[in-house]
């Protein structure tokens, strides 16, 4: 799964194809570049009615795991991740597009590309599927200081990289008119 996505969409349109009730992301504006702890909107649905709230990404590491956020889920069986998992806590990840290093190494760099993944040209907006949970504590070796530092959010990803649909050799990303299912 990627760790890196962006959301260049306008909120307008995030509320209209996700039926949100209320918005509290303030002014929302294009984030090309989505990383790991960086806050971003979210659609969730706490209290019976949708709602866009601002989350940083990455969620409470299993005690063994260490103090850093973990931002994809690679074994929703683990006990540390249960109780999350249920409808109460899931939500959707609006993006236009993600990222994923290529495969194999550019022989003029060394180095992996970051090749960038839509559902088409036009980048029309999507959403991952995504866990969030409130959050008070450290983040690594940074203190939680910011307004939007309680709410995480986390990416499932095992499912995805199962089918093979995010995989940039694969040179798609899970389109559904490609003929091989969303």
């Amino acid at each position: 799964m990627c760790n890196l996505y962006s959301i260049t969409t306008n909120q307008a349109a995030i509320i209209a194809l996700f039926r949100v009730m209320n918005q509290y992301v303030g002014n929302l504006p294009p984030m090309p570049g989505v990383f790991p702890d960086y806050p971003a909107p979210v659609v969730r649905n706490p209290a019976g009615e949708r709602e866009i709230v601002m989350m940083r990404w990455g969620m409470p590491p299993p005690p063994r795991a260490g103090g850093y956020p973990v931002t994809n889920i690679r074994n929703p069986s683990s006990p540390h991740w249960r109780g999350w998992l249920k409808p109460l806590s899931r939500c959707l990840v609006p993006a236009n597009s993600f990222a994923e290093y290529a495969p194999v190494p550019n022989p003029v760099t060394g180095k992996k590309d970051v090749v960038w993944f839509a559902l088409n040209q036009g980048r029309p907006l999507f959403a991952f599927a995504g866990i969030w949970t409130e959050f008070k504590g450290d983040r690594g070796n940074q203190v939680e200081a910011d307004p939007w530092a309680a709410s995480r959010v986390r990416f499932p990803d095992d499912c995805a990289e199962r089918s093979g649909r995010a995989d940039p050799s694969q040179g798609h990303a899970g389109d559904p008119d490609d003929g091989r299912g969303a």
